[in-house]
């Protein structure tokens, strides 16, 4: 069986290498892993591949930036060749970016069977374009991985039972990973004097970073929250793009600014943090993951079973007070219930579904 794995941004890529170990357990499997170059800088691609011992990408289709039209565009053209060059079994596609529309639209088209890992997620906001891939992928694909409940609930309330294809909760594939790589978590060498307590921040999405008044917003508010406890922020390329355009910048002397992660250092960052403030999907579970509270700087989550648990809020930096609302979670008990993403076995769970499709 060969299984055609689509890459192409920084959570896929941790993703993938939970899946990689398992498939590399059966010898009647192989796995060809194709990189669209959604995320190309070296500090959110390459280190991921080398610190992870992930397998090389076979292809890098090399497409950068670009409006969603373009991007989505270059990467079908260059994995249709790819997919009707090595044929697969399977295509196997990750979350709700540029990278998983194109993999899945252009399997489907070439008729080849698509599994979605994180299946069944829904934010409810069409305005976010990771919503509109996720609607669409989930459509179209074979066999649906849901990462929770919730989601396999999700499925069922939108009628996937009538539709030619099985869905299944297999759990989140990210506990997998954090389960694997969690011993061998690294301190960040710009943190190597760090020993304060802090809190742990990023900042990415466009809809935080596109906008100069937003960001301007985004910006006052950390920094009324760093007037109280250390903030450590990993600067994404796309953040500091904005910053540069928009002649912002972080000038704040508790506001420590380092170079992007890898994530074995984010699993440092995490461990040793008190709380996170982000609007990355993946950093929100991971927060829960590591017992961490966390503010989200968004207007809404995918990951809605969170908000249940009271360790996880929404936080709209321009009428909140984001360290008061911090002390109040750190403060409080919270739930922190491992099931809710599963036990950590959704790669061997993924791969046994995959199995016996194939068998039947």
């Amino acid at each position: 069986m060969k299984i055609l794995t689509v890459v192409g941004a920084r959570p896929q890529f941790i993703k993938a290498s939970a899946m990689s170990l398992e498939i590399a357990k059966h010898d009647g499997i192989k796995e060809v892993i194709v990189h669209t170059g959604q995320h190309y800088d070296s500090s959110m691609s390459d280190v991921f591949f080398d610190e992870m011992s992930i397998p090389k990408p076979k292809y890098n289709l090399h497409v950068g930036s670009g409006s969603h039209a373009t991007m989505t565009g270059k990467m079908m053209e260059g994995l249709s060749e790819v997919i009707c060059n090595e044929h697969p079994d399977w295509v196997l596609v990750y979350g709700d970016t540029n990278s998983t529309l194109a993999g899945a639209l252009t399997a489907k088209k070439l008729h080849f069977k698509v599994a979605h890992m994180e299946a069944g997620l829904r934010s409810h906001s069409m305005h976010m374009p990771e919503e509109v891939n996720r609607i669409v992928v989930d459509r179209i694909s074979d066999l649906l991985l849901c990462p929770t409940e919730t989601a396999y609930n999700i499925l069922s309330d939108e009628g996937f039972d009538r539709y030619p294809c099985t869905y299944e909760n297999v759990g989140d594939i990210m506990l997998d990973a954090a389960f694997y790589y969690q011993s061998m978590a690294k301190r960040p060498l710009e943190l190597r004097l760090f020993n304060s307590d802090f809190l742990l921040c990023t900042i990415h999405r466009a809809e935080n970073t596109d906008q100069k008044n937003r960001l301007e917003t985004l910006i006052a508010a950390l920094y009324s929250v760093a007037d109280h406890k250390p903030i450590v922020l990993p600067m994404h390329p796309r953040t500091q793009q904005a910053l540069l355009k928009f002649n912002l910048s972080f000038d704040h002397p508790n506001i420590f600014l380092i170079e992007p992660v890898g994530y074995l250092q984010m699993l440092w960052l995490l461990t040793n943090c008190d709380a996170v403030l982000t609007d990355s999907g993946g950093l929100q579970k991971e927060a829960f993951f590591f017992h961490k509270p966390c503010l989200i700087l968004r207007s809404e989550t995918e990951w809605v079973e969170l908000l249940d648990v009271g360790n996880h809020q929404l936080v709209n930096p321009e009428n909140t007070c984001m360290i008061g609302m911090l002390k109040a979670m750190q403060n409080a008990a919270g739930q922190y219930e491992s099931a809710l993403f599963g036990d950590g076995k959704c790669a061997e769970k993924s791969i046994e579904l995959i199995l016996n499709w194939s068998q039947n």
